[in-house]
């Protein structure tokens, strides 16, 4: 039986469910694995109306404001494959104020927290379209993950609305088979949204990110760094979705990526910049040499993108996204993922994210999610230029 799970893990559509799905050769690598016969059966809980008729969004079972409701309890060994969400409510900010959280095989501490529009990459509260191959945004409002999701003995997944006006409907389809059994190598999937609004800067007193005392400042340990990612156990980094609110004039992204694995004090992999992390560069088109004039180009793919692109200048909003879904980073005791925000940290941007990755259990449980007021994007004065020229 174990052999004939591994042959279809490797063999058949479960090439999704090692992540490994992210380019076009990979879809034709699904496709021609589809004559495989299958180990699993496949099965969906969702929101369609169990009378038989056509409330399938439980119009009349709005989400009260304060009410938490399970969308899902699943009995395994499975693994989730595909959750598809769409949300109808007045609240604005609902994508900031309805908290998305999973449990596996019983556990007590959530290994997935996150509002729920930042869970799919949407961290400033407002909806646009992208592609990515773990997560996507569809026309009209189609919230898309494919991450896989093990579980041995069950799975648990609740939304809390945290609004003030009821959730006139949430429909919802969540995909997962059902094996026999898992092999002990699979770990579960994590996520956990954190922000800084706004990082804190070391400095207001400065015109442009060139400035001497701001290039010269040594960071060397990511001290004063955004955290993106603390976690102890086993398991492997595949990824983050960022979204940023500027606070601030000039270019954001110059803060370098510096993670640090099992223990370390200084980090084993440093970055160049945060556009290099995310993989474009030349600040996306800026930095004084934008060869598309005045409009940068947004983009967005499977492994990384940056479909939301506003400018220098304060109130600026941007998401950029990187999944390591070629070669995620391992750790064997614990790992820290951080981000400069600005060089050596200097700039006072507001960050928000959601790291995404799989670890054995038990988990580091979660700080406290910030209150939902703080939640909700606003640009604060934090002195600096107000572009990024004096």
């Amino acid at each position: 039986m174990k052999a004939n799970f591994i042959h279809a893990l490797a063999a058949s559509a479960m090439v999704v469910c090692t992540g490994l799905s992210v380019a076009g050769q990979d879809v034709q690598k699904e496709i021609s694995s589809l004559p495989f016969l299958k180990d699993y059966t496949v099965h969906r809980a969702s929101s369609f109306d169990r009378t038989g008729a056509n409330d399938d969004g439980n119009w009349k079972n709005k989400i009260k404001s304060g009410e938490t409701r399970a969308i899902a309890e699943l009995q395994g060994p499975g693994i989730i494959t595909h959750i598809w969400i769409t949300i109808a409510t007045q609240e604005q900010n609902h994508l900031k104020k309805i908290i998305l959280r999973m449990y596996w095989d019983g556990e007590e501490s959530p290994s997935v927290e996150s509002p729920i529009g930042d869970f799919f990459g949407l961290g400033l509260g407002e909806y646009f379209l992208y592609e990515s191959a773990p997560l996507s945004v569809g026309s009209q409002k189609a919230l898309n993950c494919f991450f896989p999701m093990p579980f041995r003995r069950s799975a648990r997944i609740t939304v809390t609305n945290e609004g003030e006006f009821p959730v006139g409907a949430f429909y919802y389809n969540i995909d997962y088979q059902k094996h026999p059994s898992l092999p002990e190598s699979l770990a579960y999937f994590h996520a956990q949204y954190r922000q800084a609004a706004p990082n804190k800067g070391w400095t207001t007193d400065w015109q442009q990110n060139g400035d001497d005392k701001l290039n010269n400042k040594e960071n060397l340990r990511g001290e004063g760094n955004y955290v993106i990612l603390e976690a102890e156990g086993r398991g492997h980094y595949v990824g983050v979705t960022h979204s940023i609110l500027q606070n601030q004039g000039d270019w954001w992204g110059e803060g370098d990526e510096m993670i640090l694995i099992d223990g370390a004090t200084t980090p084993q992999i440093n970055g160049t910049g945060s556009e290099d992390y995310y993989l474009g560069a030349w600040c996306y088109g800026g930095c004084g040499i934008n060869p598309f004039g005045g409009t940068r180009p947004t983009f967005a793919y499977q492994r990384y993108g940056n479909p939301m692109n506003g400018g220098d200048d304060r109130g600026a909003k941007w998401m950029v996204y990187r999944f390591h879904t070629d070669s995620p980073v391992t750790f064997e005791k614990s790992i820290k993922v951080t981000i400069e925000s600005g060089h050596a940290n200097h700039r006072s941007d507001n960050f928000y994210t959601v790291a995404y990755w799989y670890q054995t259990e038990p988990h580091k449980p979660f700080a406290p999610l910030p209150g939902v007021g703080d939640r909700i994007p606003r640009q604060f004065d934090t002195g600096g230029p107000t572009m990024g020229k004096p």
